[in-house]
């Protein structure tokens, strides 16, 4: 009798392992690359194929199905991507000789535009932040000061360090994707805010556990959550009178970028300060610029049969 197959379940711990200890990759990456990877293998139980013996021709029927019910080319293209990590890893450990992704061309996936807060909403929204009652009103001010303010992902900003900010010391390091450190200006103004918030800690009048973290808590982790955070920007946005869904730690990111790039910064400098491994991906903010030079020109010029005209003679 032939042995019996290996439990996928096996072989996508191994190269979740591997992404863990040697890329660093964090908790929700790996999450979302065993729910692909359990959907996939499921898929193929269906067809009699194992996981880690898949054919090209299973790819391509599971990825056919994908379209079919109606998902996203963005969603495919995301788990094509995880598929071709997945097997390539299976070559190079001699779990298998070839790559069955290796001819599978990913759907063609439009990049989404940021949604960018405008500059008089951003300070509309650090003014209501620090009018919320007690420790939330300072708390959500430095928040919003270092999103905005530095570009901070919502990860990078909850697990800051409190020795990460020194005083006279006008960078701070930071840990992003892939575990990679990049070290970033931090305002005045988040300065001022961050002092503001952790003053009862240097005066012996907070917990003493909470000197570890910037952002303290008392949860688990001992650092802020996300969806904490999620909420503390939620009641910011309702006080500035914003709609809450369009204030986001992602959000203020990309009005961090969004408004540098107006102002003149140059991509290469904006891809450092936002910690991207590629160049292309800051330049989806080339589009955004783009089209407001569009939506200006439209709106103001005078051969555009959008401009409003003035001085006309009456007839």
């Amino acid at each position: 009798m032939p042995p019996e197959p290996r439990a996928p379940e096996l072989d996508i711990d191994l190269f979740l392992s591997m992404l863990s200890a040697e890329r660093g990759s964090a908790r929700n990456t790996r999450v979302a690359y065993e729910a692909d990877l359990l959907d996939l293998a499921g898929f193929l139980k269906r067809r009699g194929e194992a996981l880690v013996q898949a054919s090209e021709a299973g790819l391509r029927s599971y990825l056919a199905g994908l379209t079919a019910a109606g998902f996203s080319a963005r969603t495919a293209a995301r788990r094509l991507s995880t598929f071709r990590q997945f097997f390539r890893f299976l070559v190079a450990e001699g779990m298998r000789a070839d790559d069955p992704t290796a001819l599978l061309d990913a759907p063609k996936v439009q990049p989404s535009l940021p949604k960018a807060l405008r500059e008089e909403e951003v300070e509309q929204l650090i003014a209501a932040a620090a009018t919320l009652p007690g420790r939330r009103g300072p708390l959500a001010t430095a928040i919003c000061e270092l999103l905005y303010g530095s570009g901070l992902r919502a990860s990078e900003l909850v697990g800051l360090p409190a020795a990460a900010l020194r005083d006279g010391a006008p960078m701070v390091a930071v840990r992003g994707k892939g575990n990679k450190e990049r070290l970033i200006p931090v305002s005045q103004r988040a300065r001022d805010a961050l002092a503001a918030l952790r003053a009862p800690i240097r005066e012996g009048k907070g917990d003493a556990k909470a000197g570890r973290w910037l952002f303290p808590s008392r949860g688990a982790s001992g650092h802020l959550t996300r969806q904490t955070l999620n909420i503390i920007l939620h009641d910011a946005a309702l006080a500035a009178g914003i709609e809450p869904r369009r204030v986001t730690p992602h959000a203020l990111r990309h009005s961090f970028a969004s408004h540098l790039l107006a102002r003149g910064a140059d991509l290469r400098s904006l891809q450092v300060l936002l910690g991207h491994a590629d160049i292309a991906t800051t330049q989806i903010y080339t589009r955004v610029l783009e089209e407001r030079l569009h939506a200006v020109l439209a709106a103001h010029h005078p051969l555009s049969q959008d401009a409003e005209t003035e001085g006309e003679e009456e007839p």
